[in-house]
């Protein structure tokens, strides 16, 4: 359960502000069909989160547990000055949101799946199912942080986004991947 708890907290933190939050906000002010949009969304984090799992869990594998450590350690570490850099909307992700001929849940679809490749929530979801190597716990919190932290914007978009604080909510997020970076490296849990 804790890694389920975990894996939901620190991507619905990591994901306020980010690019594919602002993609779901770009789709809603679109598209104006929430469900097929929320939908999209969700089938496109599941299959993203599925194989990012998946290849957390094979690291396990393949590392010993001192070099996996260490590793996950220094990369949650990186994962906290990454929640530092606040993301852009990279323009090339709205040409997805245009491709209405896929329908509103198959653009959404696509352009969430192709967003999420290489994010922070991708990457985290890596590490996550590394350190607890319980993968399927891991992608069922971290689709659940991408749907709390997504879902909300389809359909209260921009009232909401001006008054989160997303500084506020990026530093709790690069604290809380510091304190899981030290106790990895640290050998506690």
């Amino acid at each position: 359960m804790e890694s389920f708890l975990i894996s939901t907290g620190i991507v619905a933190l990591a994901e306020i502000g980010d690019k594919t939050q602002l993609l779901a906000l770009v789709l809603a002010a679109r598209f104006r069909k929430p469900w097929p949009i929320v939908l999209g969304i969700l089938v496109a984090t599941l299959a993203n989160h599925a194989l990012a799992g998946a290849a957390g869990a094979w690291v396990t594998t393949v590392m010993g547990p001192q070099l996996l450590r260490q590793i996950l350690g220094g990369s949650f570490i990186v994962m906290a000055l990454w929640m530092l850099i606040p993301d852009k909307y990279d323009q090339d992700e709205g040409r997805h949101a245009r491709a209405s001929r896929l329908g509103v849940f198959g653009a959404t679809a696509l352009a969430f799946f192709l967003a999420e490749m290489g994010d922070k929530t991708q990457v985290a979801t890596v590490m996550l199912a590394a350190r607890y190597n319980e993968w399927a716990w891991v992608v069922a919190g971290t689709t659940l942080g991408m749907m709390l932290a997504n879902a909300p914007v389809v359909w209260f978009g921009d009232r909401m986004m001006r008054r989160v604080p997303i500084r506020a909510v990026h530093l709790v997020s690069a604290a809380i991947f510091i304190a899981l970076g030290v106790a990895a490296l640290a050998g506690w849990g």
